[in-house]
């Protein structure tokens, strides 16, 4: 992989992957009178539920849903500069025009799978997702170098119901400053889970019991496993973990990385099939979960992905609605088994 950095005409970071080192990119400047983003994010606690909100009112100028032709995800070409100068790019990787979060309060970044606006993740090839792989562990390495970042989220929103507002393959990047709420409640529970088994680990154990049960696993590859968890919260949702536990992306081994493009490319496709074929093509949010850095308890988390579509069946969507908002109770109307069953089913149609 060969990795090559450079500003944008307000000063932001842009980064070009390129899958082999000897790719050289001439430096092509950034043609826009951008001016500095003025973006201010304030975290502010709830003292009732504990947990942090990010109040980023400059987001409300957004970009939002331009057609094909306008899209600032694709590479520059005459008469239409990009967030990408480059005529051509592999995977890019930018800090967000709009950010959710600024300075103190933590960074965010653009991921750009591909060059290709009319495509997907699902459409690459092995050796384009190993690449975006490669870009997901070198940011991740980097924000957690930053004295204000605690926890690196890698996720990817896609469809229109998901509520994207940019239709180019692309994914996010965020560093926050504080731990997750949903990360603190899996070590809230990891640690409940060692001391009433004497020091088990609750990942290992959840992923093993999954393995044996085997009706809701969905792939069993060679150092990954991918299943419908017990108590799934989406109508389709799939947790992929390494087969041997690692607390973020820059711990797997070369093995894990290698396999995983095939895993998660099958994944993804298989998503893709499960209303039919004559369906538009599945609306997901694809989500790492890595261990918070800066904190003791990062050793007992297990690095995973966490895949869910919010669509329940052909034209209907899955509505947060009284319950789910409310009170964070979720009702699932599909059965985690029989969304397994699906997922198995449509291998390879």
């Amino acid at each position: 992989m060969r990795k090559t950095a450079t500003k944008l005409a307000d000063g932001r970071e842009l980064i070009y992957y390129d899958l082999h080192d000897d790719v050289i990119r001439d430096p092509v400047d950034d043609p826009r009178p951008l001016h500095p983003v003025v973006a201010t994010t304030e975290i502010r606690h709830d003292p009732l539920l504990g947990d942090d909100v990010a109040i980023a009112s400059h987001r409300q100028t957004r970009t939002f849903l331009p057609p094909a032709e306008a899209c600032p995800l694709c590479p520059s070409r005459p008469g239409h500069p990009t967030e990408i100068p480059a005529p051509d790019y592999e995977v890019a990787v930018f800090e967000n025009r709009f950010p959710s979060l600024t300075g103190h309060a933590g960074r965010c970044e653009v991921v750009c799978f591909t060059s290709d606006h009319h495509t997907s993740f699902a459409a690459l090839g092995t050796d384009r997702a190993a690449l975006v792989l490669a870009a997901w562990t070198d940011r991740t390495a980097e924000l957690a170098a930053l004295p204000s970042v605690r926890q690196v989220f890698c996720f990817e929103n896609r469809g229109e119901e998901i509520g994207v507002t940019l239709g180019h393959p692309h994914g996010q990047i965020y560093a926050y400053p504080f731990v997750t709420p949903r990360t603190e409640r899996m070590l809230a529970s990891a640690a409940a889970h060692a001391a009433r088994t004497g020091g088990r680990n609750l990942f290992e154990d959840t992923v093993a019991a999954e393995r044996e049960d085997g009706r809701r696993v969905v792939l069993a590859a060679e150092h990954w496993t991918a299943f419908v968890p017990y108590a799934a919260h989406w109508p389709y949702e799939v947790h992929l973990y390494p087969r041997r536990r690692v607390p973020d992306l820059l711990a797997l081994d070369d093995a894990a990385r290698t396999e995983f493009p095939q895993v998660y490319l099958e994944l993804l496709r298989r998503f893709d099939r499960i209303f039919g074929n004559d369906q538009p093509p599945t609306p997901y949010v694809s989500a790492w979960h890595q261990a918070p850095f800066q904190d003791p308890r990062r050793n007992e988390f297990a690095l995973h992905l966490e895949l869910f579509t919010v669509r329940r069946a052909p034209g209907k969507l899955k509505f947060l609605a009284g319950s789910e908002s409310g009170m964070n109770v979720f009702i699932n109307d599909v059965p985690p088994e029989a969304a397994a069953e699906r997922l198995r089913e449509v291998a390879g149609q």
